[in-house]
């Protein structure tokens, strides 16, 4: 599998070393995913994402786009970027934005400009805005606008920085669509969002920063799965049974149809399997129990124990849930 990106030990620091802003970070995002990207304010998420696009240089490891270091031009050819709160002067209009991104970015054929900016504003679902002066849109529509223009080139890797901040949750659901759909068509997605749920539902992979480190990364599911924590849809009436299940598992909660029960390890886990089979009870399901991304995501956070959580508590750290 091709890789996106690959970063080796990625260190920064600001204030003549006296802030860390990154510390041996390493990451690899395949190309064909949509990579999510987390972190509390002041984690490193936008130093990373600025050294990544060449915006800044580390001052210790290394970074690749498809293979291409990133200090080459080169490496960005591929590559859209939808920075957050980014601005578009006022007095031109959609379409005038489209064109100027477009040819920045390389595309010279006037006619095929016309084409792309066409089909991405319908797309956006700003067709009838076109010409309408950017002074006078909406944070909304400016958010629209500026994924159009990320995608004005048809890049293969797209960094989306906080795509859907000021959108309504339609518009929110019609930006996940449609990045569902350029994933689809092979385009590979990195997306830096407060909104865990949002993450949860369209990332297949995520990493999780805190004070330039990184705690983890994997898939959602990997993430997601609360370790040794299972419910056996099983119906257990023998008080026996139940004590020697007890007996081996850290935890028990018996119900009529089930037990949800945490073990220390799967050897554990079997041997209550095992009992329940010699005491005649007929197994349904035994079912992982996961918790929600936006659990693990404090969680992990809390573990590194060098975060007060409550300075998180802020209008820009969001866990509202997706329609």
């Amino acid at each position: 599998m091709e890789t996106a990106i690959e970063t080796i030990n990625l260190t920064r620091t600001y204030s003549r070393g006296r802030v860390v802003a990154l510390k041996d970070v390493s990451v690899n995002v395949e190309a064909g995913k949509i990579f999510g990207l987390l972190g509390p304010n002041g984690a490193g998420k936008t130093t990373f994402i600025k050294i990544i696009l060449g915006l800044l240089k580390p001052h210790q490891g290394s970074a690749a786009l498809f293979d291409v270091p990133v200090h080459l031009p080169r490496s960005r050819n591929k590559v859209g970027y939808l920075p957050e709160n980014h601005r578009f002067p006022g007095f031109l209009c959609g379409m005038d934005v489209l064109h100027y991104c477009a040819r920045l970015s390389g595309v010279t054929d006037k006619r095929r400009r016309m084409q792309r900016a066409e089909m991405l504003l319908k797309r956006v679902n700003m067709w009838e805005w076109r010409k309408t002066k950017i002074r006078k849109y909406s944070k909304g529509m400016l958010q629209r606008l500026g994924l159009a223009q990320a995608l004005i080139h048809d890049p293969d890797l797209i960094f989306l920085d906080e795509p859907t901040d000021g959108v309504d949750p339609i518009g929110r659901k019609d930006i996940r669509d449609l990045l569902q759909e350029l994933n689809a068509e092979g385009k590979t997605i990195f997306l830096n969002s407060h909104l865990l749920s949002e993450v949860e539902m369209i990332c297949d992979e995520v990493a999780i920063l805190n004070r330039g480190k990184l705690l983890q990364q994997g898939t959602v599911q990997e993430l997601t799965t609360s370790d040794r924590q299972y419910r056996i849809h099983a119906e257990v009436q023998d008080p026996a049974v139940l004590q020697q299940i007890r007996d081996c598992a850290l935890s028990l909660s018996p119900h009529t149809a089930f037990l949800e029960l945490a073990v220390s390890d799967v050897a554990k886990l079997n041997k209550i399997i095992d009992l329940l089979r010699q005491g005649g009870v007929m197994i349904q399901a035994v079912v992982p129990q996961r918790k929600s991304l936006e659990q693990s995501f404090i969680q992990a956070i809390r573990s590194d124990g060098r975060l007060d959580f409550n300075a998180m508590q802020d209008e820009n750290f969001k866990t509202e849930p997706m329609p």
